[in-house]
């Protein structure tokens, strides 16, 4: 079928989804079934190549962190913005950019994966880069075992061609280097003053410390202050501060990946005064962090996956000052096993009082808080009436939800129908 046609069906399909409150796959699954090659010979144009960012958590905040860097640096990006990480996403968000004859104005695509779809993307398109960030354990019940999503992420560096980027810190993808043999292999890591804050799925799981080996990190998170926000990072034999908009740990140590992987497509060529710029402007990606305004009072949106996350957002953000709600949905999106929850430490919420639980799982998610003595004031499993109850009961306050997938994209739907949410589609 001629590219133009194919584009057009595409485009209007798109357009037709958007309007009935669709998500990308429609217009993906159309495209894939009537041109199977419309991905890789639309991708084929881009002159620095294809770099696919891959892990458990933090693919859509370091997709952006990237996108937005290299903007600074004066490239044109395609990426799939709005964390769609399927290649039926890639579609979608192609359909977007390119004109009718398929043409895409970029210098750079950065696409965001998950592991599973990564696998057969890069069989058919080689990355020129690949940034892996970590395996945690909220994909055990769709890919099986923890390895098994190891091996989904090597096969990834493995098919790419240039320069492949592992996180140092967490043991199964410091493993994937002895496997690469066709890109050099660099890491991302902490420095020593942080390793500290940052214990990797394993160790949560055990609670026994792993020790780490000691390889050289191309780029180290090295020191982060959550009351000024400024984080320091040593690029190199460099170091570089920089006053955050990002909250929460775990994005500061996504930042330094972002940077590594920078550092390798850029070289010597990067600007290091835009550098630090664009990394200050940076806010969090959609429902990672992300704050809604409602009537003058913020309203954070907080995403848990997995224990690790779950921890480390806990000890990013002070309880204290804001109403809190935990909304846990079990849909294939979140992953239906949530045992995870167990390995979670909620002792940080102690002393306050939890306004309102919600979700699928709302109470297996307050059989967990009963059994560290964290109080709550209400429960219901339906999301859109928990959320308009915790709304009423606390209209003076700046307001917190921890939240799955599922239940984070409900939230910020219902929260749209009474204020401005930035639209991602």
């Amino acid at each position: 079928m001629p590219k133009p046609l194919v584009t057009v069906i595409g485009k209007t399909v798109k357009r037709f989804a958007k309007l009935r409150g669709g998500g990308s796959a429609l217009p993906g699954l159309v495209v894939e079934r009537i041109d199977p090659n419309f991905v890789s010979e639309t991708l084929s144009q881009i002159p620095l190549g294809v770099v696919v960012i891959s892990g458990t958590n933090g693919k859509t905040t370091t997709t952006k962190m990237v996108a937005q860097i290299l903007e600074g640096q004066g490239l044109k990006v395609f990426t799939n913005k709005t964390g769609s990480n399927f290649t039926r996403g890639v579609i979608a968000a192609l359909l977007g950019e390119i004109d009718i004859y398929g043409k895409l104005d970029a210098d750079i695509a950065i696409l965001e994966l998950d592991e599973a779809h990564a696998v057969n993307f890069v069989k058919k398109i080689k990355p020129r880069y690949s940034l892996i960030l970590n395996v945690m354990r909220d994909q055990l019940d769709r890919f099986g075992e923890i390895d098994k999503t190891a091996e989904m992420l090597k096969q990834v560096a493995i098919n790419t061609q240039k320069a492949v980027i592992l996180n140092r810190e967490d043991p199964r993808i410091l493993g994937i280097a002895k496997h690469i043999e066709k890109a050099s292999v660099n890491f991302f890591g902490l420095g020593s003053r942080m390793k500290k804050m940052f214990p990797n799925d394993d160790e949560i799981h055990s609670g026994v410390s792993e020790a780490k080996q000691d390889v050289s990190a191309l780029v180290k998170l090295t020191d982060f202050d959550p009351q000024t926000n400024i984080a320091k990072f040593e690029i190199g034999k460099n170091d570089i501060d920089a006053k955050l908009k990002l909250n929460g740990l775990y994005n500061v140590f996504n930042a330094a990946a972002a940077l590594a992987l920078i550092t390798k497509i850029l070289g010597d060529s990067i600007n290091k005064e835009n550098l630090v710029k664009s990394l200050s402007k940076i806010t969090p990606a959609f429902g990672r962090e992300e704050k809604i305004i409602l009537n003058g009072k913020d309203i954070e949106l907080v995403l848990v996956k997995n224990p690790s996350g779950f921890q480390l957002a806990l000890q990013s953000f002070k309880p204290e000052d804001y109403a809190t709600m935990i909304a846990i949905n079990d849909n294939y999106a979140d992953g239906r096993d949530m045992s995870w929850l167990w390995d979670v430490d909620f002792s940080s919420l102690k002393d306050m009082d939890i306004s309102q639980i919600s979700g699928m799982r709302a109470y297996d998610m307050a059989l967990r808080l009963n059994y560290d003595d964290v109080k709550f004031k209400r429960i219901n499993v339906k999301v859109k009436k928990a959320l308009k109850t915790f709304l009423d009961n606390n209209e003076d306050k700046n307001k917190r939800i921890y939240c799955t997938y599922t239940a984070m994209l409900k939230i910020r739907r219902e929260l749209s129908k009474i204020t401005k949410v930035k639209d991602v589609g």
